[in-house]
């Protein structure tokens, strides 16, 4: 049993990396007896972790890091747990001195598997990595998933959606933070057309004028455009509705896993086997098999860098939607 009882988890980006975490969090707080966990990341991230009962205390990175350190450096933390191992959270151990345990980044086999197509990756999702920084401390996997915590004023109420959207729907997420993660409009379109269900599109406000085309070509019977109107835990609300979820390789996929949704993941550019696939909950993969090209990044580029962009292009939709073949037929 660890002998820690004040512990600093550090993690500053992204939204799906962050959710990732929550498993460490839980574990941390559950199993260390009278444990004091803190969290510290960037101050965008806030809504995400301010809800987290198993966080006693959160710390932002603003534009200071002088005065992060400093204000960390009053607590006088037992141990620091590092999920992100880069210089920034370099600079904070070394400023903080005590105990740490870091991610190992798999950095050379992700090198060997984008560059040059040899998948020396382990069979082991991300949140397995991270688990692995506090067995040391006696804290072990308890299986139970991803969380994600909705502070009561976000919950979206029935009345927020359109009357067509009110009982029942299928999530889209078509949003994702590079191009080549995301399906092109005109595939989305088809992909909503084949889903045939009313469907919330989710995203930010990047994404509305791409929802609005949707929108236009499909007809609001179907399809409501909600991209750039709810922030991040209204639109988990309306994930946690949803019947299943569709979603490109982004932060809105790991909430609908934190749900236990089934999740429809679309792979472009990356793939599962970087290990950010849907975790602990049940998924298909939509993804163009045998590429010699794929992945060719394990975040994403603004452009294909072959200018074919196969991978989403060539995405086979030829699956069937299960948990909506019955619902279908009474919409019908």
């Amino acid at each position: 049993m660890a002998t820690a009882a004040k512990i600093l988890v550090l993690r500053f980006s992204s939204i799906g990396d962050i959710i990732l975490t929550t498993p460490v969090v839980r574990c941390l707080k559950q199993q260390i007896p009278n444990a004091e966990v803190h969290f510290s990341t960037a101050r965008a991230y806030q809504p995400i972790v301010d809800y987290n009962p198993h966080i006693d205390k959160c710390h932002y990175l603003d534009n200071n890091l002088y005065q992060l350190i400093r204000q960390l450096r009053a607590e006088e933390f037992d141990h620091v747990i590092d999920l992100q191992h880069n210089w920034l959270t370099g600079l904070i151990k070394t400023a903080l001195g005590v105990r740490s345990n870091s991610i190992e980044k798999q950095s050379f086999r992700k090198w060997l598997y984008v560059r040059w197509k040899i998948n020396a990756m382990p069979n082991q999702h991300v949140v397995d990595r991270y688990m692995a920084t506090v067995r040391n401390l006696g804290v072990e996997n308890d299986e139970m998933g991803l969380d994600y915590f909705i502070p009561y004023k976000d919950e979206v109420e029935t009345d927020w959606l359109p009357p067509t959207h009110q009982h029942d729907f299928v999530a889209y997420a078509i949003g994702g933070q590079h191009f080549t993660k995301k399906l092109p409009v005109a595939r989305i379109i088809e992909l909503c057309r084949k889903i045939n269900y009313p469907i919330v599109l989710l995203g930010d406000k990047s994404d509305h004028e791409a929802g609005a085309q949707i929108e236009e070509a499909i007809g609001k019977r179907l399809i409501y455009n909600a991209c750039g109107q709810f922030n991040i835990n209204q639109s988990a609300s309306i994930l946690q509705r949803a019947r299943v979820v569709f979603s490109h390789d982004t932060s809105l996929m790991h909430i609908a896993a934190a749900f236990g949704k089934k999740v429809y993941s679309i792979w472009g550019s990356t793939t599962p086997q970087l290990g950010y696939y849907p975790y602990k909950t049940p998924y298909v993969r939509l993804e163009k098999a045998g590429l010699p090209c794929r992945p060719c990044s394990h975040t994403g580029f603004g452009n294909c860098p072959l200018q074919h962009f196969r991978c989403m292009n060539d995405l086979s939709f030829d699956f069937e939607v299960k948990e909506l073949r019955q619902k279908k037929k009474n919409f019908e």
